[in-house]
C-alpha cells in the first residue's frame, strides 16, 4: 500500500521522506516560512528576495522527488498561510492559490510534474472559491492541469461534519472538479471513508447521462458570489431565506405523527405544536388534502385539480403542470401559485407569462442524474 508523508515546518524531513515513501505532502505556508503572526510590509524587492529564499530550500526536494520517482502534493491550508502571503494577499482565496503557485512554478521550471494540488479550509465558501480560482489561474498561466485533492479541514462530527463536507466537496464535484477526496471528521478515522464513498458514489453512473442542452451565454460568474435575483412571492424568493417543501404525496392519508418527520411535533398535553430547526415551510399532499388543521407556519400545496375542489382555497395553494397553467392560470390562488416544470424541456411560450405573473413560483425538476447542471442552465437557455 502506498504511503504519504505529511510534512510541516521541516524541509529536511521532507527530503528524507521523499527517499522512502511514494508521496510527500508539503504545506507551502510553513515549508520555508516560520509563522510569527506579524503584519509585515514587503517591498517588491524584499518579496522577490523571499521567493529566492524559498527556491533555495525547495529545489533540493524537487531533485530528490525526480530521482526517486516520488509524487508530491502541494497542499495549501487556509489556517496556515505565511505572514508574507498574508501581507500581500490577505486572508483570501487568492492568497491560498498564490501560496501554492509559488511552489508550483518552481516545480515546472525543473520539469517536475508528478504533483497533486489541494486548497483546504474549514470555511466551505473559502474552500470552494480557492479551488475554482486555482483552476482558472492554472489555465491563465499556461500551467499543467494538475489533479485536485478535495477536502474540508476539521469539518466536525455527526451530521454537522457530514453536511459541511458535502457542501464543500459536493459543490466542487458538481463543478466537475476533483480527482481524490478526503473527509476530515472529529470522529474515529474509520468513520471518514464511508462518507467520502457516499459523496462520490452518485457520480459512478454519470458517464452515460443524457446530454444537457447547450447554452450560448452563461450569465453566472463563478468568482462572484451572490444570490440569484428574484421577486418575492409570499415568503418565497426575494430577500427571504430558502424555503423547505416536504413531499408527503406518497401517503394515502397524512396523520399528525407524519409531520414529525418534517420537523413539526404535536404536544397533546398542551394541545400545541412545536417546530424544530428542520421544520418544513410547505407540505405537498398531491391529490389528497390533509384532513386536520396544520400547525401555524406550515402551508399545504395540492395538485390544481384537488385544490379546485377545496371549499376553503385560501388556506392552501395549487400546483400547476405547464399545460394546466397555460389553460387555467386565471383560476389560481390570488397570492401564490406553484408551477411544476421539467428543467430539460423548452417553455418558450410559457416563460413570458410566468415573468408577468407576480404570484408564480417555479418548482423545477429533472429526470436526469445531472440535477444541478440541468437546473443551472434552465434560465440562461430561456433568455
Amino acid at each position: 500500500m502506498p504511503l504519504i508523508a505529511d510534512i510541516h515546518f521541516t524541509p529536511n524531513a521532507a527530503e528524507l521522506a521523499a527517499r522512502l515513501v511514494e508521496k510527500v505532502r508539503i504545506n507551502p505556508g510553513n515549508y520555508a516560512d516560520k509563522k510569527k503572526f506579524e503584519l509585515l510590509e514587503y517591498s517588491d524587492a524584499q518579496y522577490a528576495a523571499e521567493l529566492e529564499r524559498i527556491r533555495e530550500k525547495f529545489i533540493p526536494l524537487i531533485k530528490i522527488c525526480k530521482e526517486h520517482g516520488t509524487a508530491m502534493r502541494i497542499g495549501t491550508n487556509h489556517g496556515s498561510l505565511s505572514d508574507r502571503i498574508l501581507s500581500r494577499y490577505g486572508d483570501t482565496p487568492l492568497g491560498m492559490v498564490e501560496s501554492a503557485l509559488e511552489f508550483l512554478r518552481i516545480c515546472e521550471e525543473f520539469k517536475y510534474y508528478d504533483i497533486v494540488l489541494s486548497m483546504k479550509a474549514s470555511n466551505t465558501q473559502v474552500m470552494v472559491q480557492a479551488y475554482r480560482l486555482l483552476v482558472q489561474k492554472l489555465e491563465q498561466e499556461g500551467l499543467q492541469p494538475y489533479p485536485l485533492h478535495l477536502g474540508v479541514t476539521e469539518a466536525g462530527d455527526g451530521e454537522d461534519g457530514r453536511i459541511k463536507s458535502a457542501v464543500g466537496i459536493g459543490t466542487l464535484l458538481e463543478d466537475g472538479l476533483g480527482d481524490t477526496v478526503r473527509v476530515s471528521l472529529t470522529e474515529e478515522p474509520e468513520a471518514e471513508a464511508p462518507v467520502a464513498a457516499a459523496l462520490i458514489r452518485r457520480y459512478a453512473s454519470r458517464a452515460d447521462h443524457k446530454p444537457i442542452r447547450d447554452v450560448a451565454h452563461v450569465p453566472i460568474d463563478p468568482f462572484s458570489y451572490h444570490r440569484r435575483a428574484s421577486r418575492q412571492v409570499e415568503n418565497v424568493g426575494g430577500g427571504q431565506v430558502p424555503r423547505i417543501l416536504a413531499d408527503l404525496s406518497r401517503l394515502q392519508e397524512v396523520g399528525v405523527k407524519d409531520l414529525k418527520a418534517i420537523g413539526h411535533f404535536y404536544l397533546p398535553e398542551l394541545d400545541k405544536w412545536k417546530m424544530n430547526d428542520l421544520g418544513a415551510d410547505y407540505v405537498y399532499s398531491g391529490d389528497r388534502p390533509i384532513a386536520f388543521m396544520l400547525p401555524n407556519g406550515l402551508r399545504e400545496i395540492l395538485n390544481f385539480g384537488a385544490w379546485q375542489k377545496q371549499a376553503d382555497k385560501k388556506t392552501c395553494y395549487p400546483l400547476f403542470s405547464a399545460a394546466q397553467y397555460l389553460n387555467h392560470r386565471g383560476l389560481g390562488h390570488p397570492e401564490l401559485n406553484v408551477v411544476r416544470l421539467n428543467a430539460a424541456e423548452n417553455y418558450a411560450e410559457l416563460l413570458p407569462l410566468l415573468r408577468d405573473d407576480a404570484t408564480a413560483v417555479l418548482l423545477l425538476e429533472t429526470p436526469t442524474s445531472m440535477q444541478w447542471p440541468s437546473c443551472a442552465v434552465f434560465f440562461p437557455a430561456h433568455e
